[in-house]
């Protein structure tokens, strides 16, 4: 996906308020925030792309359903502003129950001011691999426990975790799983391919 950057002056960066009224008076456009407060601005996935994320989030969706238990799941429309200032959204996240209700309905109703435990981000297209990689270093880097990147284009994943090397798993004939983060879940990447 093509990213357009709106760069501001440091004195003249967003409040957290004001980037949540800008997203919500543009819906057609994805708009995420560095940790520099430069606005990243990019257009819609494309019809591909759009599928690939559907299935994704349905078999997740499957799983924390039958797992309510353990913490709440979130699509690619849902922001978070993570300890570095930066707002990122990515295509799946994933945060503890005990962490999600730890939140005011008030922060859980705009971007919540939280790092989910767990980030997918997927691949299209026209999304740079080196921006996404460097994207899920920052997602590590402010406390996700668990992130995978997967690239339907060249048939790899990424397995990020914090203090370990990144795992690049070469070919869609594996699965990817949750380990004790998220027990049970399983994806299938020929699912993705």
């Amino acid at each position: 996906m093509d990213v357009f950057t709106l760069r501001f002056p440091a004195e003249d960066s967003l409040t957290d308020d004001e980037l949540f009224r800008i997203c919500t008076a543009n819906k057609e456009l994805r708009i995420e925030r560095d940790e520099f407060g430069q606005l990243l601005i990019m257009s819609p996935a494309g019809s591909f792309s759009s599928n690939r994320n559907f299935v994704l989030n349905g078999i997740f969706a499957k799983w924390v359903e039958l797992n309510p238990h353990l913490g709440y799941g979130f699509d690619s429309s849902g922001g978070f502003i993570l300890p570095d200032r930066s707002m990122r959204s990515p295509d799946a996240a994933w945060i503890k129950k005990e962490r999600w209700e730890s939140l005011t309905q008030d922060d859980q109703e705009k971007f919540a001011p939280i790092c989910p435990d767990f980030v997918i981000e997927l691949r299209s297209k026209s999304d740079s691999l080196p921006q996404l990689k460097h994207k899920m270093e920052k997602w590590i880097a402010n406390g996700v426990e668990l992130g995978w990147l997967i690239d339907p284009i060249e048939q790899k994943a990424y397995v990020y975790q914090p203090n370990k090397e990144v795992i690049e798993v070469l070919d869609f004939q594996h699965k990817l799983t949750g380990n004790t983060l998220l027990p049970g879940f399983e994806l299938d990447l020929q699912r993705l391919s």
